[in-house]
């Protein structure tokens, strides 16, 4: 009976530190966006142009990942509020590796912070134009549009945003002949492209990879590398509209949040909301700016103290901010 009891603690304890097929979601780091990284230099940094100081903070929200974790971690994590055990495929696809899911996340981190300058920008009213990185050889453009030609009509209709140029496209059939208007080195011009179906989808295009930029009298550089995904464009955003305009966005408090955000300003929905909110109450925060589509998850997971703020574009963003820089009541989840 001694045997075999030894025996059996012995594979218990083997089951216990087995490798599960899950992962563990924490509250992850926060960095103030107005603030410095560990380095010492800004998160945001603007050079060619005034800044001003606020008194409070604007802190972007992560998760931190464990992986590789033992059924003896996943029993901690369920019985842990702050934390969240879910399936390894949810957060590491079986058909990608590792590395190739960190290298999207770094894509999309990227990509948060070239749409966050572009949408401050744009609400701080800066010029914005569509222009063409390439010419697909072979297409309708190839001998009519060049790298560099910034987009400004299509028929007549202004062309304001990545978004209306395709729809302005894709609004004729494919075979149509649109006359697309354009500023090349300073000079107005136009040029006739009939449209072809570039693709699988059938859908009318004209043969040219476009970017939209804000052009600003200033060098604009946002210096976090150590996070991933497209969570912390709002964040961004709003931390680069504070340290160019006078107004001090945060009325001294310590705000949080969360949000992917496109180059017009909407805000999207993201992962980890309920960590996110652990995360914001121990740095002090009193408001959580939370995404509309993430409101139920919230107040499924609120967190004493921290009022939680219902966002869905960057300028309704900055009207709660001013709600609560007044004392009213924002809108909340």
């Amino acid at each position: 009976m001694l045997v075999g009891a030894v025996f059996v603690l012995l594979l218990s304890l083997g089951v216990m530190v087995a490798p599960v097929s899950y992962v563990v979601l924490k509250p992850g780091p926060t960095w103030d966006t107005l603030g410095e990284q560990a380095d010492g230099l800004p998160v945001i940094e603007i050079d060619g142009e005034q800044v001003t100081e606020s008194a409070g903070e604007l802190h972007l929200t992560t998760v931190s990942v464990e992986p590789d974790i033992s059924l003896l971690d996943a029993i901690n994590g369920w019985f842990d509020r702050q934390d969240a055990v879910v399936p390894e495929e949810l957060v590491y696809p079986p058909d990608q590796t590792r590395e190739e899911v960190d290298e999207r996340n770094a894509e999309q981190f990227s990509q948060s912070q070239s749409s966050a300058q572009t949408a401050a920008l744009r609400q701080l009213g800066y010029p914005a134009e569509v222009s063409v990185v390439s010419v697909v050889d072979g297409t309708p453009a190839a001998e009519r549009l060049v790298a560099g030609d910034v987009l400004e009509t299509v028929d007549g209709a202004e062309v304001t945003d990545v978004e209306t140029l395709q729809q302005l496209v894709a609004a004729e059939p494919v075979g149509a002949t649109l006359t697309i208007g354009y500023r090349r080195d300073g000079e107005p011009g136009t040029a006739e492209v009939t449209t072809e179906a570039i693709g699988d989808d059938g859908t009318p295009r004209l043969g040219v990879q476009v970017t939209y930029r804000v052009e600003a009298p200033f060098e604009l550089t946002i210096g976090l590398e150590r996070i991933g995904g497209p969570s912390a464009g709002l964040m961004f955003a709003l931390g680069i509209i504070d340290k160019l305009e006078p107004e001090d966005l945060t009325g001294g408090r310590v705000i949080a949040g969360t949000g992917s955000i496109d180059e017009q300003g909407n805000v999207g929905a993201i992962g980890g909301i309920s960590q996110k909110l652990v995360a914001a109450r121990a740095i002090g925060a009193v408001a959580f700016l939370v995404p509309a589509p993430n409101c139920a998850e919230a107040v499924a997971n609120p967190q004493p103290g921290v009022t939680l703020v219902r966002v869905e574009t960057l300028d309704g963003a900055l009207a709660e901010l001013a709600a609560l820089r007044a004392d009213r009541e924002p809108t909340t989840c």
